[in-house]
């Protein structure tokens, strides 16, 4: 995955070649020149996120090279490089426009702590800055599809709640919608015209964790140079939308306790609470209650979180809605592409349908994607499927981002055949006397039971098994 396009310049082939080697493994797409002349030629014919430029350079140093891409392109960020007896012009240089610098020799951390930091502010910007404009009419409840019983009652839900500011959690796999569903809750809700603020537990590293989420003080640690808002501030008055929130450590748990219990935080180096505003929205696929009964998640935190649930089925639980996501995503892409693909064979929608999606509703919008891309005509047919989806049900990845998930799928899938197999066996051993199988297999009776209710396991089985 492309995290953003990075510009280096400078003279020295070991810069350029280190900072290529730091960064491009971490998904960046790294372009280097040896001098500023190049580097501005460069920026005239392409798009970047983010440069780095040295200050001593022969043709044309740091100084000037800022100035250019500011007249060029003032939307880039820059990011000063400096040695040793030059920070003081790199202080300069950050009047005049640019946002950071970073001093020689500086270790992979430092570089991409930096980079990670710079990139996600600029997102969250821009986001921020089109909410407005396009996203309240884009997250009405009608743009949500789904016509099965389940997904009418997330609706039902999504209606009573979004009015309130009451904080929502919502649970399902991954690829179910969960974002989308943060965002109909918020852009109905009284804060739409105010900041939806997105925190990705799983992204932001661990070191950056605090800083990104309350904000720092100048000087309260080494590169702090400047005053910066967290993500918790940049959402007072609005809604702020922790993705994938099983994934953060107990430590910020406890502090994020504390905001939603009091309304206040202390950014790192401040000795004064910031008291907002916001509504707090979680989602996540992991099962925080069973991670709260084993420690890994404080018990307080998700009772908190746990006020108003939403949980959002897989779509192999309401396959009814495969064709009407199908043909949603069929106009939505073919309108994008610029493609007249109109029509699914009920061939081609037999195959969708008797998919089973471990990638659930991403997974399928990304197959339509791409079949409308191979397609030369106006109709989706079974064989521009055959290469995504094989004759057995299994898809195939495409980028290594879904060989992970689909290894992480499969890893749940194994242990939850082991754990549902290893429950009916005690059961049968015991006469499906409840309380007989947890002693037997050393259990406590109120997480057996929770075995029980999580694969729906019943007396009526026992004929069956």
């Amino acid at each position: 995955m492309n995290k953003g396009r990075i510009l280096i310049i400078d003279d020295e082939d070991i810069v350029r070649t280190s900072c290529r080697r730091m960064l491009e493994p971490e998904g960046y797409e790294i372009e280097t020149v040896k001098s500023g002349s190049d580097g501005i030629s460069t920026l005239s014919m392409n798009a970047f996120d983010l440069v780095f430029t040295d200050l001593k350079m022969p043709d044309m140093d740091g100084i000037e090279v800022l100035r250019r891409i500011k007249e060029l392109r003032p939307d880039i960020e820059v990011i000063i490089m400096t040695g040793y007896g030059t920070v003081g012009t790199a202080v300069k240089a950050m009047k005049i426009g640019a946002l950071d610098y970073i001093e020689k020799p500086f270790s992979p951390d430092e570089l991409l702590n930096l980079t990670f930091r710079v990139l996600e502010r600029k997102k969250l910007s821009i986001e921020n800055l089109s909410l407005r404009e396009k996203l309240s009419p884009h997250y009405e409840l009608s743009n949500i599809v789904g016509v099965s019983q389940a997904m009418q009652k997330v609706f039902h839900l999504i209606a009573k709640v979004a009015g309130t500011g009451s904080t929502v959690l919502i649970t399902g796999e991954s690829g179910t919608g969960k974002e989308l569903v943060a965002k109909a809750i918020h852009f109905n809700s009284p804060r739409k015209d105010q900041p939806f603020v997105i925190v990705d537990c799983v992204t932001i590293p661990g070191t950056l964790i605090e800083s990104e989420l309350f904000g720092h003080a100048k000087g309260a640690f080494t590169g702090a140079n400047e005053k910066k808002k967290g993500l918790i501030e940049m959402a007072d008055r609005g809604t702020i939308f922790f993705d994938e929130i099983g994934n953060l450590d107990i430590s910020t748990q406890a502090k994020l306790l504390r905001v939603l219990q009091e309304r206040e935080f202390r950014p790192v180096g401040e000795k004064k609470p910031v008291h907002v505003d916001i509504r707090f929205i979680s989602a996540t696929n992991k099962n925080l209650q069973m991670m709260a009964k084993e420690g890994a998640f404080r018990e307080d935190f998700f009772y908190r979180l746990n006020i108003f649930p939403i949980h959002i089925p897989p779509l192999r639980e309401r396959k009814e809605d495969i064709p009407h996501l199908a043909y949603h995503f069929l106009q939505k892409h073919s309108n994008e592409l610029n493609r007249n693909v109109t029509h699914i064979t009920a061939e081609a929608m037999r195959l969708l349908v008797c998919h089973d999606w471990p990638g659930n509703v991403r997974q399928l919008e990304n197959i339509i994607h791409r079949a409308i891309i191979m397609c030369q005509a106006k109709t989706l047919r079974p064989e521009h499927f055959s290469s995504l989806i094989s004759a057995s049900g299994e898809d195939i990845p495409m980028t290594v981002d879904e060989l992970k998930e689909k290894k992480k799928n499969l890893r749940l899938k194994s242990v939850e055949d082991i754990e549902k197999t290893f429950i009916l066996e005690a059961l049968k051993r015991n006469q499906w006397n409840v309380s007989r199988a947890a002693s037997d297999v050393k259990m406590q009776r109120t997480n057996f039971h929770a075995l029980l209710k999580k694969y729906k396991i019943t007396r009526k089985m026992a004929s069956v098994t």
